[in-house]
């Protein structure tokens, strides 16, 4: 070996030690700072146990347990804890949907009655693509008062779609986002009638099976299941007992269970490209704009979006007994897992954004100046929002600064571009006519609501 080679050589392995001190402090560093945030938030009761995962690549930053499992029998929480993951739920279904598609045997632009003849679209044409991103219009099940009586009883599937259908719509198909449980729902039964399997078989034989999520399955109310967490709720008096729900119910909305191991295979197999294609994975994490122009964050069964950490892709999930929040972001190679297996906040989200802005940094978009007259926006709008109406009385307060909110609570809302104004990662954009602000969109990422001004 020359000189010059054997130089190269010393001086690549030098970097390599360097790459790998960096990351094992790194490792340290981020350990620390979890243990911390997880410490408080069981040693204050707040929640029973939390799991947490984090890769960067292919390299592991941390991959962690803490709390309980059972706080009855004082059982810690196992690095494989097995938790509920709610409406994560959703990506797992959205990708089993677009599989089929791939295939030629779904029509994304076909009207849900060509697979579901039965449900009763009260007059609306309904594309497929709707149900996937909160813009088809119909009521979310889990917002119907009728829904509690038969939430934890057992009936055939067809009753909630024949209660869905006989709902009124929240708008029609394309004017808002709303987000709903019910399409999903929808779409969990079309995966079976155009497969022949049920959810749960192809799920596990073109999903689970095939990257090796062994511990990822559809939840069961009376299986045993090794390493399971068992869920709590927050109650006035503390933590509490979770309440019970039928897994009929949140089915291909919310019905899986998983571990933080088998979430990041996921989130490294599915952003890989290796589940679906380059094509339908481009479609399932790009949101499109509603017909009237105005642009979403959520896409299919996720939400794509900028925080202050950075650009990222992800969703929540929250069912009775736990949380979870699983992220990925995009231009750093950044996966992160968070699974808490009691309801409540400050939840998962909160930590995962706590570990994101700890390896990423915080940064906040600049704030400009507004051109127009902040005084032509003032007024009150109103219009649907999920389960209920939203009020958003806007101000122009004693400093001259826009503010906005629904009774006592108020946000500053500061100028981003036109007219949209932001206050965290809520944008407030405002349709201007004839010189006056007419209506108001409030864009919460998993709801875009359009708030019409109503005569005070």
């Amino acid at each position: 070996m020359s000189f010059r080679s054997t130089l190269v050589a010393v001086s690549a392995a030098a970097m390599l030690q360097a790459s790998a001190t960096a990351l094992h402090s790194q490792q340290a560093d981020l350990a620390s700072y979890v243990d911390s945030l997880a410490s408080t938030l069981i040693d204050s009761a707040q929640v029973a146990g939390v799991s947490v995962g984090v890769m960067r690549g292919a390299e592991t930053l941390l991959f962690e347990a803490y709390g309980y499992a059972d706080l009855e029998f004082d059982v810690p929480m196992p690095e494989g804890a097995v938790h509920e993951i709610g409406s994560i739920t959703k990506q797992f279904t959205a990708a089993a949907v677009l599989k089929l598609w791939e295939q030629g045997k779904i029509d994304l632009d076909a009207d849900v009655t060509e697979y579901l003849p039965q449900f009763d679209t009260q007059g609306h044409e309904i594309p497929l693509r709707r149900l996937f991103d909160h813009t088809s219009g119909m009521r979310g099940y889990t917002e119907m008062d009728s829904f509690d009586a038969i939430g934890t009883e057992a009936h055939p599937r067809d009753s909630l779609v024949t209660l869905i259908g006989a709902t009124p719509f929240d708008f029609a198909p394309g004017e808002a986002l709303i987000y709903n449980n019910s399409g999903y729902f929808l779409l969990g039964l079309i995966i079976e009638e155009v497969s022949g399997q049920s959810y749960e078989e192809y799920l596990e034989e073109n999903i689970f099976g095939p990257l090796g999520m062994d511990d990822s399955s559809y939840c069961s109310s009376t299986a045993i299941v090794p390493n399971r967490a068992h869920g709590y709720d927050r109650g006035p008096e503390g933590l509490q007992l979770k309440e019970y729900l039928n897994h009929l119910w949140p089915y291909a909305a919310g019905s899986l269970c998983s571990t933080v191991g088998d979430q990041l295979t996921w989130l490294r197999a599915f952003h890989g490209e290796r589940v679906l294609s380059p094509e339908a994975y481009r479609m399932m994490i790009t949101p499109r704009a509603l017909p009237h122009g105005a642009t979403l964050r959520y896409a299919m069964g996720l939400v794509h979006m900028t925080t202050p950490a950075g650009r990222v892709i992800m969703h929540g999930g929250g069912i009775p007994g736990y949380q979870s929040a699983s992220r990925y972001y995009p231009d750093d190679d950044l996966s992160v897992v968070v699974l808490i297996n009691t309801n409540g906040p400050p939840g998962p989200a909160w930590v995962a954004d706590q570990i994101a802005e700890c390896l990423l940094g915080h940064s906040e978009p600049p704030v400009s100046m507004y051109r127009g007259d902040l005084g032509a926006l003032e007024g009150t709008y109103e219009g649907q929002a999920r389960g209920r109406r939203m009020t958003q009385a806007v101000r122009v307060d004693a400093d001259g600064v826009l503010t906005s909110g629904d009774g006592d609570e108020r946000s500053v809302i500061s100028h981003r571009e036109g007219t949209t104004f932001a206050s965290g990662t809520t944008h407030y954009t405002f349709v201007v006519e004839g010189g006056r602000g007419v209506e108001l969109h409030v864009d919460q990422a998993t709801g875009h609501y359009v708030l019409k001004r109503v005569e005070e």
